[in-house]
């Protein structure tokens, strides 16, 4: 249409259209209108612009892009055939079906998330993981809150605000997203002492901070990266008997935490919950959604009385989990009591996975999208742990004209894929693709590659 604004239709003409009041059904009048005007306002525009108009079939296009575009979710699931399998950009550990179970039986209806059952008063939400958190690593007492910065941070504020707190300087370290342990320290009030070098602290170093008094010693695990070469630092455990003979509480901030030893798979031996207690830590913090394989979340265990002042303190509301997160958490930590983490904690079914079902997993796939080849490659586990560290696995390699612009459609496939480059060729790694995915994604591959 190249006529007079004369000729576009009114925003009344055009509600009483049959495509337009089918819409109106599925978004709803208000979005609706919304669409329609803005709609005619950018017909308006361009032709100010010199453009044409549009007809009206054109004009009701745009009404449904605008529909779609603004209620379509933002956030989605996708298939992750890259490899890594805590990919913090893709959401780290994908969680067991009964912490699903869980959280969707909770949000569906009330619950007890505040409430005692027993004597038909107000309760605590603190209580939900707590006693399993206590069964599996022999805590006194256990604390969630929503990720392990905010368990920092609150440890931080309740026990050392405007008072010293003892690190060594090959510990203040940045994590994903520019956060870093020194901001988050700073926010919180506590005065960094930080001492040794950037790779030798010795016992020495520990005891000349502890005769200025702080009031903690915090360790922070090295989860992301490594120190190789000319290094020396002391154990967890001559640390705490030092700090301890002068009544100073230490935290083991463990980052991604871990209750199986990664040993086990080949792996470095990633430092354990239990062992950071049983080497004499006061207090431990680590997340719930790395090598946990659960919700998101930050866990605290340790001393009781420490746990007790950290519940009562005003933050400890602000960062608090809520009922989704308490009940994925609670049947997570239910998998590694009944010892059954291996088999249905997502993440570890991945670890444990034998090479041998990798092989023939991509056999099948290459057989049913008829081209590919299976390669020999490498898997990570990403998310902050086990840096540097790999597991073998195998790899369908596709060869394709333009590499990048097939990786491009596979994102922007129903459900979006995310695979990798490796020597000019697209590369998928069926350790991280979940069986229940495994239709979708050969699908996809098959329409991409006839």
């Amino acid at each position: 249409m190249t006529g007079r604004l004369r000729d576009l239709p009114s925003v009344d003409s055009m509600l009483q259209s049959p495509q337009v009041l089918d819409w109106i059904g599925v978004f709803g009048r208000p979005l609706t209108v919304q669409a329609v005007r803005e709609a005619l306002e950018h017909a308006r525009s361009r032709h100010a612009g010199g453009s044409a108009l549009p007809d009206r079939h054109e004009l009701e296009q745009q009404v449904h892009e605008l529909l779609t575009s603004w209620t379509a979710p933002t956030l989605e699931p996708v298939i992750n055939a890259t490899g890594v399998i805590l990919h913090t950009n893709l959401g780290r550990a994908p969680m067991s079906r009964a912490a699903l179970a869980a959280a969707l039986q909770v949000s569906g209806a009330y619950s007890n998330l505040e409430y005692d059952l027993k004597l038909g008063k107000r309760g605590s939400r603190l209580v939900h993981a707590e006693a399993l958190l206590q069964h599996l690593t022999g805590a006194e007492a256990a604390l969630v809150v929503n990720n392990n910065a905010a368990a920092v941070l609150l440890i931080l504020t309740a026990l050392a605000r405007r008072r010293a707190v003892v690190i060594a300087r090959s510990q203040l370290v940045e994590i994903g997203g520019g956060f870093r342990v020194p901001d988050v320290m700073r926010q919180s009030g506590a005065r960094l002492l930080e001492i040794g070098t950037t790779n030798k602290i010795h016992l020495a170093d520990y005891a000349e901070a502890l005769g200025e008094a702080p009031a903690l010693v915090l360790r922070a695990h090295r989860s992301n990266f490594r120190l190789i070469g000319f290094t020396s630092e002391p154990s967890l455990h001559e640390i705490t008997a030092l700090a301890h003979q002068s009544n100073v509480p230490v935290v083991d901030d463990l980052g991604s935490g871990s209750l199986i030893d990664t040993a086990r798979f080949g792996l470095a031996h990633e430092p354990m919950v239990q062992e950071s207690l049983a080497a004499g830590a006061d207090l431990v913090c680590f997340s719930g959604d790395k090598l946990l394989g659960g919700p998101q979340a930050g866990i605290i265990i340790g001393r009781g009385e420490l746990v007790a002042r950290l519940k009562k303190h005003p933050l400890a509301r602000a960062i608090r989990a809520d009922k989704l997160c308490l009940a994925a958490l609670a049947a997570t930590l239910g998998h590694y009591l009944k010892d059954e983490a291996e088999r249905q904690v997502p993440i570890w079914r991945m670890i444990a996975t034998p090479l041998a079902d990798l092989e023939a997993r991509l056999e099948a796939w290459k057989q049913a999208i008829g081209q590919g080849e299976v390669i020999g490659g490498e898997s990570t586990i990403g998310g902050g742990s086990l840096p540097g560290e790999t597991l073998p696995t195998y790899l369908l390699a596709l060869s394709t004209t333009g590499p990048d612009r097939f990786l491009a459609r596979l994102r922007q496939a129903s459900p979006p894929v995310i695979a990798r480059l490796e020597n000019d060729r697209v590369v998928l790694d069926p350790r991280t693709v979940l069986p229940e995915q495994e239709q979708d994604l050969l699908a996809i591959l098959s329409s991409l590659l006839g």
